[in-house]
């Protein structure tokens, strides 16, 4: 009888993976896009930065252009992420440990940037902050900057990149539920403690994984940032503006090589994502099996 049993749970098992034939097929169509599509640029762009040597290569990066470029990406990233952090943590908690009238406008709102083009969200803040904008003249008269400033491309950032840590803790904290931190509660924990001892515990691999996003998505945001930047070469260019500026200007090597450059933040970023994402899978993986 078990062994029957036995056999016929195989033979499901077997129909609902398919065919060997067919899987083979998937997967080797699968490794065909993945070389087409991702491994065939990022061969392109590195042969091309290399095509003059390392020399060239290595002056290519250590212009001064290149170095204020990726001095001011990493500024806007270093800004901009943490600010992020601070709202999805909190608008994570406010979604889901409460019911409060507009909870789900709220939700709709964080999700706002994934809809809306990075260009239109640039062109927003021109007319709110720039020279003709509605807080334009109010700002002239304190000399404040901030369009064709840092204030502005850390805006435009922090703008494309808001969704990604609230989207990643949501969920998470939904499926957490509130009973440790109630159990917290009545054992005289004050709020602070609650959150320092049971609840970041409980989300630091989910926030991590939320961060590490949030920071990819920064470190290469181009039309938002290209809108609010005014590309003044050496003070409002970030990485891929000036990858821009040097293609426009025919000096492909250096193109290629200081997106090569990118390239290699984005391959660090993605080992820190593949990181937070194993160890966020096994905390899912254990909270299921308690």
């Amino acid at each position: 009888m078990s062994s029957t049993v036995l056999s016929s749970s195989t033979l499901a098992n077997d129909r609902r993976r398919g065919s060997p034939l067919g899987r083979r097929a998937l997967i080797a169509g699968a490794w065909l896009v993945f070389a087409l599509f991702l491994l065939l640029p990022l061969f392109v762009v590195l042969s091309e930065a290399l095509k003059l040597g390392f020399g060239t290569f290595f002056s290519a990066l250590l212009e001064p252009d290149a170095i204020a470029a990726l001095q001011l990406t990493l500024l806007a990233v270093g800004i901009a992420v943490p600010l992020n952090l601070v709202f999805g943590v909190a608008a994570a908690w406010c979604v889901s440990k409460y019911e409060f009238r507009g909870k789900s406008l709220l939700v709709t709102l964080i999700d706002l940037p994934f809809s809306v083009s990075p260009v239109i969200a640039g062109l927003i803040y021109v007319l709110l902050f720039g020279a003709q904008g509605f807080f334009g003249q109010w700002l002239q008269e304190r000399d404040i900057q901030i369009i064709f400033a840092l204030p502005g491309i850390v805006l435009a950032t922090i703008f494309v990149t808001v969704p990604f840590v609230a989207r990643e803790l949501i969920p998470l904290m939904q499926e957490q539920g509130t009973q440790e931190e109630e159990a917290a509660r009545l054992l005289g924990a004050s709020g602070w403690q609650m959150f320092w001892h049971v609840t970041l515990p409980n989300i630091k691999w989910g926030l991590i994984y939320g961060v590490v996003l949030c920071a990819a998505r920064a470190m290469g945001e181009f039309g938002a940032v290209s809108v609010v930047s005014g590309h003044i070469r050496g003070y409002t260019n970030t990485l891929p503006l000036h990858v821009e500026i040097l293609y426009n200007e025919y000096n492909h090597v250096a193109a290629f090589s200081v997106a090569s450059l990118l390239l290699a933040l984005a391959l660090i970023i993605l080992l820190l994502k593949q990181w937070s994402e194993s160890r966020l899978s096994r905390l899912r993986h254990s909270d299921a099996e308690e």
